[in-house]
């Protein structure tokens, strides 16, 4: 059984165009179907079935600062032999001394992703690595923002704007996290601190063919709690009625919108049931065999 250490708390190798769940095709992305919007009435102008037929579900697996290379062998092995629902876009997030390891090691269809990069292409930045790096180990995708890097390491808004923009301009495709403390929850303030940490990263996209938006309740990450299914289509309802209103119609139907938090085998098919859930980010289950089934989580 396939249980690695974990520390406290996709399907081409790059970025693709959110594209039907239904009626996946290799050809280029079909026309967004058109549909009756007012644009500030409603969290959700368009018809679900229509705007959820834009956007492929999406899982991510955050390995965070977990393995070796004997146990992530065993791990990519399991997933390289698995039946995957071939209608997911996976990507796993390595560490950065395994990225070029992932990437030569799983199947192409499996994407991998850094899980950080700095905001410049090179200079005198001790211990960090550049999109130009990730991009030189093959790997086409970057996680950003992660609660972690927020509040152990301190990053700020500003920062993570300044990366968002730099790795989308080096071509990669950003995973781009947000999320409240269980404090902000608590007080009634979780639609502003997840405005606020949207605004920042929309305000550093031009592409938003290249990004998706994981919804990460910082009090949900590693501690075993999970928001509800209710509670994960509220936040991401309101999310995508905020992109409508402050982006545009388009990127709010074909934008993904995937959760993390404590996502399990047992829970996954209940949050993937949401209209506005697209898929999740996935930490401690990831290097565990229940993946598969958070994978399959659609089929």
């Amino acid at each position: 059984m396939l249980i690695f250490p974990t520390a406290p708390e996709a399907h081409t190798a790059g970025p693709v165009l959110p594209c039907s769940r239904q009626n996946l095709r290799t050809s280029t992305v079909s026309s967004p179907p058109t549909c009756p919007r007012q644009r500030l009435s409603s969290p959700a102008t368009c018809p679900p079935s229509a705007a959820m037929a834009l956007r492929r579900f999406f899982v991510g697996g955050n390995w965070k600062m977990n393995g070796t290379k004997e146990s992530l062998e065993e791990l990519i092995s399991t997933l390289n032999t698995a039946s995957l629902h071939d209608q997911t876009e996976v990507v796993c997030g390595a560490p950065s001394i395994y990225l070029d390891f992932a990437r030569s090691s799983l199947d192409p269809k499996i994407g991998v992703a850094a899980q950080n990069c700095y905001k410049v292409a090179k200079g005198a930045f001790t211990g960090e690595i550049s999109p130009a790096m990730i991009k030189d180990c093959g790997v086409d995708w970057v996680i950003l923002g992660h609660s972690e890097r927020r509040h152990v390491f301190g990053e700020s808004d500003e920062l993570i704007g300044q990366k968002v923009a730099h790795a989308l301009e080096s071509d990669l495709g950003v995973i781009a996290c947000i999320g409240e403390k269980l404090e902000e929850r608590e007080g009634g303030t979780t639609e502003e601190v997840v405005y606020a940490q949207t605004q920042v990263i929309a305000d550093n996209v031009k592409d938003w063919g290249k990004v998706v938006l994981a919804y990460e309740p910082v009090w949900a990450i590693g501690t075993g709690k999970t928001a509800s299914p209710e509670q994960a289509q509220e936040v991401h309802e309101k999310l995508r009625a905020w992109i409508r209103a402050n982006v545009s119609d388009d990127v709010a139907d074909s934008l993904r919108i995937i959760y993390g938090g404590s996502v399990t085998g047992a829970n996954c098919r209940e949050l993937a049931s949401q209209d506005d859930v697209d898929g999740f980010l996935v930490g401690g289950a990831s290097l565990k065999p229940e993946f598969i089934d958070i994978i399959n989580a659609q089929a």
